[in-house]
């Protein structure tokens, strides 16, 4: 099997209501499963169903605000880390694989009373749940309250899937190598910092040291910082639901959520590539040969 690094479209394309892609992602695997790795790319989908779009008054680049554009071209080259390669097809703000299937909003749907829901997690309450309500920047999906079916559905169709294909990646590189080591790849604003603060270059997120192995994520900082990279671990990402769902060192799962500043590689208003990607990429690429070369048993204490 041939593959090569992923390129950006000249352009963002139209938003996408044609029937529904199947399957619903795409797994890239390696020519052959040399490292106990496996690269997620879960907000990079650009699928916005015609069931959703017509329901919502957003423009096209408005409703793609809380997509990780771009990323599954930037990590297109992963299998080249000897691991095979998850990307979701069907957009974020349709269904956030990096949510747990229960964190639902009561105050999203027309037929469920809120006490027969679980309360809803900061993050639901937020907007952005599993199904979200919200845009990247707080806008407004929806001119209507939803169903629970209408969740319920997206979830069984898109959410269920995922997860399953990913629990099989991870149980196999457990089963060949003795260990797992999830990398979950997203992008973040270049103002998640906050006012007045810089932030990172990158986030490296590993629950605080109870994700993964803490000679993994020294391994990722310094690889990154070799290449001039300013990097922080946990804030302002610690890790979404990959990371405590596929994270526990202690049974040989290791799970990192990697956040890129989009200010490396994109115009974030116009949500368009910037010069900055062919440097961006080139190097991961680089980082992603760096990891076929190294002994991960030893890292991760297979």
């Amino acid at each position: 099997m041939v593959f090569s690094m992923l390129q950006p479209a000249a352009s963002l394309p139209e938003l996408d209501d044609a029937a529904a892609p199947e399957p619903v992602f795409d797994q890239v695997d390696p020519p052959a499963l040399l490292t106990p790795l496996i690269h997620l790319s879960a907000h990079s989908g650009r699928h916005y169903p015609l069931s959703m779009t017509s329901a919502s008054d957003l423009d096209a680049v408005t409703i793609r605000r809380s997509e990780d554009a771009w990323v599954d071209a930037l990590v297109g080259g992963a299998p080249r880390s000897g691991g095979p390669l998850l990307l979701a097809r069907y957009a974020r703000a349709y269904v956030d694989l990096n949510r747990a299937p229960e964190e639902l909003d009561p105050g999203m749907f027309e037929d469920v009373p809120p006490d027969r829901l679980a309360p809803a997690s900061a993050r639901a309450a937020a907007g952005l749940g599993s199904i979200a309500r919200v845009v990247g920047d707080g806008q407004e999906i929806y001119r209507r309250k939803l169903s629970f079916a209408e969740a319920h559905a997206r979830l069984d169709a898109v959410h269920a899937p995922w997860h399953l294909a990913v629990d099989s990646a991870v149980s196999a590189a457990c089963e060949r190598f003795g260990a797992a080591l999830l990398l979950d790849w997203h992008s973040m604003p270049a103002a998640a910092a906050g006012a007045g603060r810089r932030t990172p270059d990158v986030v490296l997120g590993d629950r605080y040291g109870s994700s993964a192995a803490g000679p993994v994520v020294r391994w990722l900082e310094r690889e990154f910082e070799a290449r001039g990279y300013l990097v922080a671990r946990n804030a302002p990402y610690a890790g979404g639901y990959a990371a405590v769902r596929y994270g526990r060192p202690a049974e040989g799962r290791h799970a990192v959520q990697i956040e890129l500043n989009r200010a490396l590689y994109m115009d974030e208003r116009t949500l368009e590539p910037s010069g900055g990607f062919g440097p961006l990429q080139r190097d991961l690429d680089r980082l992603l040969r760096s990891m076929a070369r190294t002994n991960w048993s030893a890292l991760l204490g297979a």
